[in-house]
């Protein structure tokens, strides 16, 4: 889905087209009944998971008040019954436990949503998380390496788009993306 599809806040992060299309590959969600979108900001992960997957239920976590309204607002935009909107700070009580998780941003509290995430995942399930800051990059390599989850995939995703300027065209880069993905092993608690 294009970005300019969404509606759009000041200051209310969204993942991007590029980083969205590799995140959601990498949820695998052609298996899942249930993903966890954690700081789900205007809802872009959300909103196209749920309607590439009409079955799919959505819980998108999201604290920021201006952040819920668009988020609100874009899932009704869609028309997206399937996204159940959750007003908090994660970790949160969730009922049903996941096939999927994506964090987005973490808030300072990487390691304890990571340890939750796993925690809210069915064996098999999928865990992908996105940064733009090394030191989270690096952070939660380390974690899951100390977690035991071995399975770990890790990609840099460095995206340019042509713009327009005088009358030339350059290629204006986006900031660089680290896209973790990895799975709960099934003897992971």
């Amino acid at each position: 889905m294009k970005d300019e599809l969404f509606l759009r806040g000041e200051k209310v992060p969204m993942t991007k087209e590029a980083v969205r299309a590799l995140a959601l590959s990498k949820l695998e969600l052609h298996r899942a009944r249930h993903l966890i979108d954690i700081g789900a900001g205007t809802g872009s992960v959300s909103i196209e998971a749920a309607l590439q997957n009409p079955t799919l239920k959505v819980t998108a976590i999201e604290r920021n008040p201006v952040a819920l309204r668009l988020l609100a607002e874009n899932c009704r935009h869609f028309a997206c019954a399937n996204v159940h909107i959750v007003e908090g700070d994660a970790p949160v009580a969730i009922a049903e436990p996941a096939d999927a998780v994506f964090m987005g941003g973490s808030g300072g509290h990487l390691c304890e949503l990571i340890d939750w995430s796993l925690r809210q995942l069915r064996p098999a399930g999928r865990l992908v998380m996105t940064f733009i800051l090394q030191e989270n990059l690096h952070s939660a390599l380390g974690h899951l390496r100390q977690l035991g989850i071995s399975n770990v995939d890790c990609q840099q995703l460095g995206v340019a788009a042509l713009t327009s300027l005088g009358s030339g065209h350059y290629f204006k880069p986006h900031n660089p993306v680290f896209v973790i993905a990895c799975q709960k092993e099934e003897n992971h608690g």
